[in-house]
């Protein structure tokens, strides 16, 4: 049986693994990755909107890695839209890294619930196994962070080099061409770095756990009987 304080290390890094799984499930159902204003630039050329006019033609847009809206302003009020990325837009973005990020994801999911099983076992004994001991446990925690980072890196390589935000803008816009104004970074993104920080925490636990920290002993007195002693 592993120790009390080994114990409660292991404990502690389940219940990390398992906010972690509930974090990257939450982040990828939720639409709001990336939100930004957009700028309805055919309708402020048409009129040659000065500054205190461009108002009157700026959007708002966000979205997620299935799902989004936006509110289109081309001087004659805002329309509300919403779209899925599936099956229809994802042609016309860079379909390969779109895909690779929700791989990626899945696969971060598989591996939290695998260091989630490894992290409860080694709470309750110690393996015969090193692979499904301590050792184990830190693998799986690495893979399940890389694999949340490499879809974050992947996500904002979409976002900056491939200019995912104007792509989704503009489809399907024949007539009125936008341009980005901003664009920032939502929650459920930083709930994936969150995620990857979770797991970070937990090697660290793991590699706590691993210190064989030295024992005090307490020195026993030596009774020395004596003659005397005896007699009273």
């Amino acid at each position: 049986m592993p120790g009390c304080f080994k114990k409660t290390l292991f404990a502690l890094a389940s219940l990390i693994s398992f906010v972690s799984f509930i974090l990257i499930v939450v982040a990828m159902g939720t639409p709001k990755w990336m939100t930004g204003k957009i700028l309805c630039k055919t309708g402020a050329d048409l009129v040659n909107a000065t500054d205190p006019e461009l108002v009157k033609f700026i959007g708002e847009i966000y979205y997620g890695l299935f799902r989004g809206g936006k509110i289109r302003q081309c001087g004659l009020g805002g329309r509300r839209s919403k779209f899925t990325i599936f099956p229809h837009m994802v042609k016309k973005l860079n379909t390969g890294l779109h895909v690779m990020i929700i791989m990626f994801l899945c696969v971060a999911i598989f591996f939290s619930l695998v260091s989630l099983g490894f992290c409860i076992l080694n709470a309750i004994k110690v393996p015969y196994r090193a692979i499904n001991g301590p050792a184990g446990a830190c693998l799986w925690n690495f893979l399940a962070g890389g694999f949340v980072v490499l879809a974050v890196t992947s996500f904002m390589a979409a976002v900056k080099l491939h200019h995912l935000t104007e792509r989704i803008a503009n489809f399907r816009e024949n007539v009125f061409q936008f341009v980005i104004l901003e664009e920032h970074f939502e929650d459920c993104f930083w709930i994936c770095v969150a995620s990857a920080t979770a797991h970070a925490v937990n090697m660290l636990l793991i590699a706590i756990s691993g210190i064989h920290f030295p024992k005090i002993k307490t020195k026993t007195e030596e009774v020395n009987v004596t003659a005397e002693d005896i007699m009273y």
